[in-house]
Formats: structure tokens, C-alpha cells, sequence
């Protein structure tokens, strides 16, 4: 297989925090779905946290498309799961999907980070 990109974000775990508290659920509706809200709404603590990661990741998948958040893609079109054992991986639907599979990604590897007040999401695409 082959590297086709590579994405990388940092998002600063405060302004995210800020976000969900100025916007709620509109804000959360409108970036996460609602399998990534259900799991990071478990726990008040890590919260923030958890939200900042994955919208870290999700502006890292854009970034290893190429395309930007423009050509109809909306940010619920990526998605974070977690496998079995609690690593996250990247699904894609609608849109995202599309553009991936035309430009030949057919695997991602993700990871997440967080520490100082900060999330980080890194993925490389493979096809």
C-alpha cells in the first residue's frame, strides 16, 4: 500500500470546551455524530477532551483529502470509532466517503493525543 496523504491538526482543548458551552448541542450536532457525542458525553471530566480530539482528527482527514471542508463535505461526514480494544479509526460516510474512494484511499490510520491544554489528531490515508 501506499501513502496518498497525510493530515495533521492541533486544536486547543479550551476553545473547543468554549464551543460546546456557547453553542451546545447545535455545535455538537453540527461536528460530531452522534455515536462520537454519546462517547464523549460519558464523562464530564475528560469531556473537552475528548471532543478536541476528535475534531482534531476530523480536520486531519480533511487535510489528507485534500479538499477542505468545500465540495458539499460537512465534518459529520468523518467520523471517530474506536475498535475493540479502544483505538480510534477513522469511517467515512457520504461525501467524505466519495472523495476517498476517488482518490484511492482505501485505509487510514489515526491517531489522538491530548495533553497541556491541547488535542491532536494525525491520520495517514493508504491506498
Amino acid at each position: 500500500m501506499a501513502i496518498i496523504g497525510h493530515g495533521v491538526d492541533i486544536v486547543e482543548i479550551a476553545r473547543i470546551a468554549g464551543m460546546l458551552e456557547d453553542h451546545g448541542e447545535r455545535f455538537a450536532e453540527r461536528c460530531f455524530t452522534v455515536d462520537e457525542r454519546a462517547y464523549a458525553d460519558e464523562s464530564d471530566r475528560v469531556r473537552a477532551e475528548r471532543y478536541a480530539a476528535r475534531f482534531a482528527a476530523k480536520e486531519a482527514v480533511l487535510k489528507a483529502l485534500g479538499t477542505g471542508l468545500r465540495y458539499g463535505l460537512s465534518f459529520t461526514d468523518i467520523e471517530v470509532r474506536r475498535t475493540a480494544e479502544g483505538g480510534p479509526v477513522v469511517h467515512l460516510h457520504g461525501v467524505a466517503r466519495e472523495m476517498a474512494e476517488k482518490r484511492g484511499i482505501t485505509g487510514w490510520h489515526l491517531s489522538l493525543s491530548h495533553a497541556g491544554g491541547f488535542a491532536i489528531g494525525s491520520v495517514i490515508a493508504e491506498g
